[in-house]
């Protein structure tokens, strides 16, 4: 397999639509003033604020606006990590996933509720027990906020948003493991949408701010969205962030090779609307849906540093070196994956021994080309406006809008221990 030739790259920039908020700090506290006017808290009022485990952009500075803003209303905010199963369903693992965003108490000024105990609401029409932290049914009131966004796993009028996070989020792992215990039968977004409706009729949830983000991972929009809007909301801004999103430069890929995959990058670890393969099983080459790419081959280097050792994902891909593996917790991921009915998406690579290796064995199981393989490279599949393209590319990418050929060709450079140095770090 070490006979594999690797080809040079051109350095390739991708142009999307970018619409962004010059300030979205002050956009968090303007919609806040929509969806919490003056008045509406009595003062006290003890105030939970979401926060999941996506990276969004800036998103300790936008979760520090909604505690001040808040705090000058005269209430007493706190921070609910809701994120089901993920930190290993444990309240110190998801308490230390926000600190890699940097929320913290410290740096929000309010106490973190990270406890894992929920309470039953009572069963939904499809006969799903509705669960919710018990610090939110403590409180006054929930503040949701989220990134709304398309799913990785499913498609329909809302699919990862505040419903999302109210639904499996605030249910933490007990609310989490009962809805997608019902994913084959109910159905994902019907689930989360029965079980959101439970939670709205207890008055807790207030609303939410839904952030839109662009393909550049920047904020494009900040939307209050008061509760009894909620459903509706979310499904018209679902389609706008559908639009938003970026792409692969090719609809046909012989080899994808990502320095990458994480939980901070996608719920997936790589995005599968991104790459087009499915954690529920896939075949080669073929797109879960219409539109996605068919990629032949997926090679990723390492797990990111803010996944903290969950590696869902890895069985989206085909060959990992062993650095790769030495960054795994196999125990917290394995709890996401049987959390969210999902075991196929930790199915464990074929492992070699270093980057060098990894990429050409992938280029060698590919389909044979003439005029040699088909290779993109990406940091990840949330940052895709520079990626490189094998030189056998450079006809399918040439002239086409919304594509720049910055530099190249040049060969890919390894370390003395066959590790790749990264052009995008």
């Amino acid at each position: 397999m070490a006979e594999a030739e690797i080809p040079s790259f051109y350095r390739v920039r991708q142009s999307f639509d970018r619409p962004r908020v010059d300030d979205p700090v002050a956009a968090v506290r303007g919609e806040l003033e929509t969806v919490l006017p003056a008045g509406s808290l009595a003062p006290g009022a003890r105030i939970g604020v979401t926060v999941g485990s996506r990276g969004i952009s800036g998103l300790s500075e936008l979760v520090r606006a909604a505690i001040d803003f808040l705090k000058g209303r005269g209430a007493q905010p706190f921070i609910i990590p809701a994120m089901g199963s993920h930190g290993g369903a444990s309240a110190e693992g998801q308490r230390r996933l926000i600190a890699h965003y940097g929320v913290s108490e410290e740096a929000m000024g309010c106490p973190v509720r990270s406890e894992m105990q929920t309470r039953s609401l009572g069963r939904t029409a499809a006969g799903i027990e509705a669960r919710i932290a018990e610090a939110a049914w403590e409180s006054d009131g929930i503040l949701l906020m989220n990134r709304i966004k398309p799913h990785t796993d499913y498609t329909g009028p809302i699919e990862s948003g505040l419903t999302k996070i109210c639904a499996i989020g605030l249910g933490k792992y007990d609310g989490a493991r009962e809805i997608h215990r019902h994913l084959f039968t109910v159905g994902l977004g019907d689930a989360i949408r029965g079980v959101t409706e439970k939670l709205l009729e207890s008055g807790r949830i207030l609303g939410g701010i839904g952030i839109l983000e662009n393909a550049y991972h920047e904020t494009a929009r900040v939307v209050g969205v008061p509760a009894r809007e909620l459903f509706e909301t979310e499904e018209r801004l679902l389609a706008e962030a559908r639009r938003l999103t970026g792409r692969l430069p090719l609809s046909e890929i012989d080899v994808l090779v990502c320095d990458r995959l994480g939980k901070n990058i996608s719920g997936s670890g790589l995005d599968t609307n991104i790459i087009g393969r499915s954690v529920y099983g896939y075949t080669h080459g073929q797109p879960w849906c219409e539109g996605m790419p068919a990629i032949f081959r997926i090679a990723v280097m390492e797990v990111s540093d803010e996944s903290d050792g969950n590696a869902l994902g890895m069985g989206l891909v085909d060959f990992v070196p062993e650095r790769f593996m030495q960054r795994v917790d196999l125990t917290v991921t394995r709890l996401n994956a049987l959390t969210s009915g999902c075991p196929t998406a930790v199915k464990i690579p074929i492992v070699l021994t270093d980057d060098r290796e990894v990429i050409q064995t992938a280029i060698r199981t590919a389909p044979l080309r003439p005029e040699g393989p088909w290779v993109v490279y990406v940091r990840d599949t949330l940052a895709l406006e520079h990626v490189l393209v094998s030189e056998s590319c450079r006809p399918l990418v040439e002239g086409r809008d919304g594509i720049e050929i910055e530099s190249g060709p040049t060969p890919l450079e390894f370390d003395d221990r066959g590790r790749l140095r990264s052009p995008f770090n």
